[in-house]
């Protein structure tokens, strides 16, 4: 029996950027000339917002942002490291990245082999990264020898097709020059420190978008844009039953497993409600607090509306790995929630050990 171990983080773009840039995405959002004047007005906001947004556009709140999700990666690190995994299995959404208008594809399985990964020379538009200045410092020729293990996804396919999973697979990329922003943010995050990454990882993206995948290319609109929705992603209770049929297969295995889910929660760009200026804490405080008492029949009866209500598309990445955890009757070792009103999303940590 495999040994695998659970993980959680965020693979948030602008934590890539200086801290003066770090509220990127409110100062697009506060020129969309949709959101009324009024509710665009800090003297509007709830307190607490208007103290991060401060008279400084958020800089001094971006430091303290960026030193607690920091904390959380280097928490994750530490048990990755402890852990000494065979493999990095990471779950991640594709945002018309590698997928998109010839194939989009529910689930998916990159069995690559070993590839280049340039963080700064494949940054695609939907991770904001293009051009632009990273708080590293560093140019195009960072580069990491991601390390494939398609023999362990091959095995991975075929065990979740004999599971009654019919999954989409992959041996190269399709429009991206090496993996999608949700992988490569996990990796640069995880090394954080730049003390290196050398764990064989494989890649597993799954279509959280749905409706806005094409239609939105996946990121941000004006909030008056008319938009030819696509067909919707996947029901949370999907997403929860692929994560554990990929539980069952990979422990039923020779292999030590690291399974990680990539993606903040609540985004403020998804969220109409809020005029697209604030997340959905609320909604978000009461899925962490589920997650935290590990009521995965809450998590499990989440109706999809209610996901893209709050803007937690994303957060389907972190249902898979409920759904994984669930089937493996493990329970939540330790989290940690970081909540902002002014930097898109909330950010949450955790890790579940499965001896």
């Amino acid at each position: 029996m495999a040994e695998i171990l659970g993980l959680g983080l965020s693979h948030y773009p602008p934590l890539c950027l200086p801290d003066p840039d770090m509220s990127g995405i409110l100062r697009w959002t506060l020129k969309d000339p949709g959101i009324p004047e009024a509710k665009k007005d800090p003297a509007n906001w709830p307190a607490a917002m208007r103290a991060e947004w401060s008279d400084d556009f958020g800089t001094k709140a971006a430091m303290q942002h960026r030193k607690d999700m920091v904390a959380g990666f280097d928490r994750v690190r530490a048990a990755l490291d402890d852990f000494k995994p065979d493999v990095v299995l990471i779950w991640g959404d594709d945002q018309y990245e590698n997928f998109r208008e010839d194939i989009i594809p529910p689930f998916a399985v990159c069995a690559y082999g070993d590839l280049d990964l340039r963080p700064w020379n494949h940054a695609q538009a939907s991770s904001m990264m293009k051009g632009k200045a990273n708080a590293w410092g560093e140019d195009e020729s960072l580069h990491y020898r991601l390390k494939g293990r398609p023999d362990i996804a091959k095995h991975l396919v075929t065990g979740l097709m004999e599971e009654g999973i019919d999954i989409a697979y992959a041996y190269k990329p399709l429009h991206h020059s090496s993996v999608a922003h949700a992988f490569t943010n996990a990796i640069l995050y995880l090394d954080y420190h730049r003390k290196g990454y050398e764990y064989p990882t494989i890649c597993f993206p799954v279509n959280c978008y749905g409706r806005r995948v094409i239609s939105a290319k996946g990121f941000l609109t004006k909030i008056n844009d008319p938009i030819d929705f696509d067909p919707p992603s996947p029901s949370p209770k999907r997403f929860m039953e692929v994560g554990a049929a990929t539980a069952r297969v990979l422990r039923n295995s020779p292999w030590r497993v690291a399974m990680i889910a990539s993606s903040s929660w609540s985004h403020a760009f998804l969220v109409d409600k809020t005029w697209r200026l604030q997340p959905d804490t609320a909604t978000d405080r009461r899925l962490y607090r589920a997650l935290q008492e590990n009521d995965y029949a809450f998590w499990r009866s989440r109706p999809l509306e209610e996901i893209e209500d709050a803007g937690q598309q994303e957060v389907l990445n972190w249902f898979v790995l409920a759904g994984a955890m669930e089937a493996l009757g493990t329970k939540l070792d330790w989290s940690s929630m970081t909540e902002t009103h002014i930097f898109n999303s909330n950010k949450v940590f955790g890790a579940y050990r499965v001896a």
